[in-house]
Order: C-alpha cells, then sequence, then structure tokens
C-alpha cells in the first residue's frame, strides 16, 4: 500500500514538473507553437520518451494545462472579488480583464484548444476537460453575479466576449519571427501587433457596458 501511494504521488509530481515545464517553455519562447516534447521533458529533467508515462500525447499535455488554466482563472476572479459587492459593468469587466491578462499561457491555449487540442485527444478526455472547464465557467459566473450589479446573463456574455477576444488578441499581439520582421519593414501594417492588455481592458468595458444598456431580447433601452 505504502509503495502504490508513494508510486501515485511520484506520478502527481512528476505530471505537475511537466506542467510547469510546458508552461515556462511557453513563456520563454513566445507561445504555445513553440513547445515540443522534447523541450518540455528537458526542461522538467526527464527522458524525452518518459512523458509517455503520464501524457499519451503533447496535445493531451496542453489540454491538461488548458483545464488548470480554467481552475487559475477562476480562483483569481474568486480571489478578486472577495468581500467586494456592487461593482459597475466597468469594474466587472476589470476585473476579467486583469485575471486573464495574468494568464498569459492560459489566454494562448484558448486558441489551440478550439483549434486542435479538444480534438486530438481521446473523447473521454475530451469529455474530462469540458466537464471541468464548463464547471469553472460556472463558478467564475456565479462568484462576479454575486459581486457585479450586472445579470447573471449579462455576466455570461460578458464571459463569452473575454474568451474570445483574450484568444484573438492574444495571437495577434504575439506575431510569428516572419510577421515580427514584416512590421518593421512595414511600420503602418505594425499597427495590427497591438498591446494586448490596454486593448483588452477598453474592449471588454465597452461590452460590459453595453450589455448593461440592451434588455436581455438584445433591444435598446
Amino acid at each position: 500500500m505504502q509503495q502504490r501511494a508513494r508510486s501515485a504521488e511520484d506520478k502527481t509530481r512528476r505530471s505537475e514538473d511537466l506542467l510547469k515545464a510546458a508552461e515556462a517553455v511557453a513563456l520563454d519562447l513566445g507561445g504555445i507553437r513553440h513547445v515540443t516534447l522534447t523541450a518540455v521533458t528537458e526542461r522538467a529533467g526527464l527522458h524525452r520518451t518518459g512523458v509517455r508515462r503520464y501524457f499519451a500525447s503533447k496535445e493531451e499535455l496542453l489540454l491538461e494545462l488548458a483545464e488548470r488554466g480554467w481552475q487559475q482563472w477562476r480562483d483569481a476572479i474568486r480571489s478578486q472579488v472577495d468581500g467586494r459587492a456592487a461593482l459597475g459593468p466597468a469594474q466587472t469587466a476589470a476585473v476579467v480583464s486583469e485575471t486573464l491578462v495574468a494568464l498569459p499561457v492560459f489566454c494562448d491555449l484558448l486558441t489551440h484548444v478550439t483549434l486542435h487540442l479538444e480534438g486530438d485527444v481521446d473523447i473521454e478526455r475530451a469529455r474530462r476537460y469540458k466537464t471541468n472547464a464548463f464547471a469553472a465557467h460556472d463558478q467564475i459566473a456565479e462568484a462576479l453575479d454575486r459581486a457585479s450589479t450586472m445579470t447573471r446573463e449579462q455576466v455570461s456574455n460578458l464571459l463569452a466576449v473575454a474568451i474570445t477576444l483574450a484568444s484573438g488578441f492574444w495571437q495577434v499581439s504575439h506575431p510569428t519571427p516572419t510577421l515580427a520582421a514584416l512590421y518593421e519593414q512595414e511600420p503602418q501594417w505594425g499597427h495590427v501587433a497591438l498591446d494586448f492588455a490596454p486593448r483588452l481592458n477598453r474592449s471588454l468595458k465597452a461590452f460590459a457596458i453595453g450589455f448593461t444598456e440592451t434588455d436581455p431580447a438584445g433591444d435598446a433601452t
């Protein structure tokens, strides 16, 4: 029993090491697109074939990292709104924006999850991701609903926009080396490499205020 317990603890620790390594590689190299299993295992101090004991593929590893990102975002939201009440739309949007900006790898992953990660794992792994991601989303909505003057529907709409904008803005504001070189040669195009945090914050504030000025049917009041 003790040996099995130690084995379970070792597996958990190794899995965590790999997740931390994947996040570090993404931060160091400029995005999830640069993450390889070789780089991750080297950073974690494992043999390159060792990752297969813990994750069936790179896609499964990254999906696990995205799932953890949802939990981190939920915890950050809860921490931000704990003990607060009657937050207006702009304040609510600021909480959503600031907590997302603090999780750059998660913002990056939101694009990759939709494009391919969910579809490149087996159905049970995809089910687990969806179950935990939706649970975290609902807990985020609940926390904001309690702390904000916005309705639950308005909060849900704001979160939908936040997820879409955060994933898209992050990609645009972190261009590939080829595009970065192109923007240096053609500065008039460089404006698309926008500043992630301010643009996300302004956009979410505008959407939050707009949602509160329309009725549930979407008609102006």
